[in-house]
């Protein structure tokens, strides 16, 4: 028992480091990467937003980020506009019964998005109903859309401006190339907007 475990811990740890080795070495992805830093830049010089949302372990995701954003990631400087569409509860539930669960993101996107905002859309299966509503919504609205999902894509890629795609067929690993990606994008906005040089000298 003891050897299967082990067994176990090392596969999925071999299967992690070749998952992050096919991120490093696939430069379509990495310059969809850096287009997204850009873009989102542009929006928050703007007084733009960043609006995220995912289901499951990608709320939490979507949560993770956008407290890298407005707390802080690598040092102190002022915090960025970017909000969750997945913590208020109230929120989640009045929308969930009065139009459907299809409709979570999608009404709140309508509610407080302006032209110029950054919707960013976490799907794993690339499939997720209220995530393509959303979509939908903040197309029609001006938003730019950041979607980040797995190696099969979006089932409406005309909806996704700039598409981070997992190479692999496993949720949990395409969830660590997200959190990967994501805390990668963290980082450099923080720099280009609050160099480091003049928020945290060494």
């Amino acid at each position: 028992m003891e050897k299967s475990l082990r067994s176990f811990i090392n596969q999925e740890i071999e299967k992690s480091i070749n998952t992050f080795s096919s991120i490093l070495s696939n430069e379509k992805l990495l310059s969809q990467v850096e287009v997204c830093v850009t873009e989102i830049c542009s929006a928050l010089g703007n007084k733009n937003k960043v609006l995220l949302a995912g289901n499951g372990g990608s709320a939490a995701d979507a949560q993770h980020i956008a407290g890298e954003f407005v707390s802080r990631f690598n040092y102190d400087r002022p915090g960025l506009a970017a909000f969750a569409l997945t913590v208020d509860t109230s929120i989640l539930t009045a929308i969930g019964n009065d139009y459907g669960y299809d409709k979570l993101f999608s009404r709140q996107i309508q509610a407080v998005s302006v032209p110029g905002d950054i919707f960013w859309a976490y799907s794993t299966s690339g499939k997720s109903a209220n995530i393509i509503a959303a979509m939908e919504t903040a197309k029609q609205l001006g938003l730019k859309v950041i979607g980040f999902t797995g190696q099969n894509g979006w089932s409406r890629p005309d909806l996704v401006d700039f598409s981070i795609e997992i190479p692999s067929p496993e949720t949990p690993k395409v969830q660590e190339g997200h959190l990967l990606l994501g805390h990668i994008i963290c980082g450099l906005v923080e720099l280009k907007i609050f160099p480091r040089e003049q928020y945290a000298p060494t």
